[in-house]
């Protein structure tokens, strides 16, 4: 069928980024594919995205398998008839020193982490230029820019990797008028965080309270980042107002990052 509200597809959705994500923007109008590799948590999700009156649709998809992004993206297009947002968020990572980090960590990582925000992009972007036009919002992170708090080397290259693919995929798709942006969030308490935050904590000999007020004592406005904070931003870029915007990365950090 073909859907007149817009429709958005979002990786990772069954939890945390992606999870506040996909409601905020059922919220907005939208209907929402909710696409993640845990089935069950995507199903949860898709029901709460229906209590605000749009049409959500539940998918399985490991977005390190390019096969399995193409079916994602071919069943959003069965569901609903057109694709016109997608937010690449699934994402993973661990808490390691960079000098015990191994091979298998980078492919795991770099694997969603970049080549599954790649092959979404295009596999999205593929079905836009069709249609005339769409909004592209990846989820890189201030690990891209430097921050010293990062989980680890391997994870900061990866979401690095999203920056410099937002710019220029921003530039050789604006002709076919498809917007690129990227959200760059800080200290976020979502599953991720926390379990990083339990991880540092145990190494450290004190309370996962105690690392979390550590974790957040450099950020100017004095608060870790809830998961709709982030939610709010890519609403924004999914909006008429964001039209004109693209090839932009937006740190949403409490200030921690300023360039």
């Amino acid at each position: 069928m073909t859907s007149d509200r817009e429709t958005v597809l979002v990786t990772g959705a069954g939890s945390g980024i992606g999870r506040a994500t996909a409601i905020a923007m059922a919220e907005a109008g939208k209907n929402v594919v909710c696409a993640d590799i845990n089935l069950e948590a995507a199903e949860t999700v898709a029901a709460t995205a229906r209590q605000h009156g749009v049409d959500a649709t539940a998918l399985k998809a490991d977005v390190g398998d390019v096969g399995e992004i193409d079916k994602m993206i071919e069943s959003t297009m069965e569901a609903y008839g057109r694709l016109d947002v997608i937010v690449n968020n699934a994402g993973v990572t661990r808490a390691a020193y960079i000098m015990d980090l191994t091979e298998q960590d980078w492919d795991w990582m770099h694997r969603v982490n970049a080549k599954g925000v790649f092959f979404c992009l295009q596999g999205a972007a593929r079905r836009m230029i069709e249609q005339g036009g769409g909004r592209i919002i990846n989820i890189a992170s201030i690990a891209g820019r430097g921050f010293a708090g990062t989980s680890n080397a391997a994870y900061a290259a990866s979401k690095g990797a999203v920056i410099s693919l937002t710019k220029t995929a921003s530039q050789q798709l604006a002709q076919h008028n498809i917007t690129v942006n990227a959200i760059c969030p800080g200290v976020t308490r979502t599953e991720i965080v926390n379990g990083l935050v339990a991880s540092r904590a145990k190494q450290a000999g004190i309370s996962e309270d105690d690392m979390l007020a550590e974790t957040v004592k450099d950020v100017p406005l004095g608060r870790a980042n809830d998961p709709e904070d982030i939610a709010a931003m890519a609403v924004f870029l999914s909006s008429p107002g964001a039209r004109n915007i693209t090839g932009q990365c937006y740190n949403v950090d409490g200030g921690l990052i300023t360039s």
